[in-house]
Formats: C-alpha cells, structure tokens, sequence
C-alpha cells in the first residue's frame, strides 16, 4: 500500500486541508444534498458557520444566525448556505450536523471554500 501525500503549508492557505472531506474533489451539489440528506435522516440539528480564509484554522467560526432546530427540508438548509455565501463571499463556509442525543456534532464539512488571497 503506498500512501499519498498532500502538498499542503501553512504558507500557502490555498493548499491548507480544512476536515476530512477536503481530501477530496470538491463535491458537486447532487452529492451536498445527500450529506444534507444524511444530517435530517440521523435527527441532527443543521447549523452553518463562516469565517475569513486566514482564520479557517482556528476552533471559532462566526455562526450564521442560530442552528436550524429541527430543520428537515434540504433545500431550506441549501438556500441558507447560499446566503450566507452571499453575505460572506471572501469566507470559508461550513455545515455542521449537531446530534442532539450525543450532545456533540455529529459532522462537519466544508461546502465552500474561498479563495485566498495571495
């Protein structure tokens, strides 16, 4: 088995790896539906977060409004993402499924990353 090594740096923060899901192609929306499909399906609480490219790896994020309690409908979900996107088109964007039962998130994934400035 070889294993694969990603050209990342701290003195690049376009090469920076931000949560497991960024160590692969970027997904497409059909397959963001369906981790959004997963977050109802399992019961968590959909919230989504935002934060300026230079500050990604930091444990803080600005919240964006509250988390979506007992939000079902994906496309609500998507059209939140989207806005914040819109407000914050310079920020890094993520979706985080909180389980309410584990009192933890359950996932969290970037679904938009901007670009850095050089």
């Amino acid at each position: 088995m070889t294993l694969q090594d990603y050209a990342s740096s701290l003195s690049d923060p376009n090469s920076r790896k931000l949560g497991t899901f960024s160590y692969l192609p970027p997904m497409d929306a059909a397959q963001l539906r369906k981790q959004i499909d997963y977050i109802v399906a399992k019961g968590w609480n959909p919230a989504i977060e935002h934060t300026e490219p230079h500050h990604a790896r930091s444990h803080y994020w600005y919240m964006w409004k509250l988390p979506l309690f007992g939000e079902t409908n994906v496309d609500r979900i998507l059209s939140e993402i989207d806005a914040c996107k819109t407000a914050h088109p310079g920020h890094h964007v993520r979706l985080i499924g909180y389980d309410t039962i584990k009192q933890s998130q359950g996932t969290a994934l970037i679904v938009h990353r901007a670009a850095c400035p050089s």
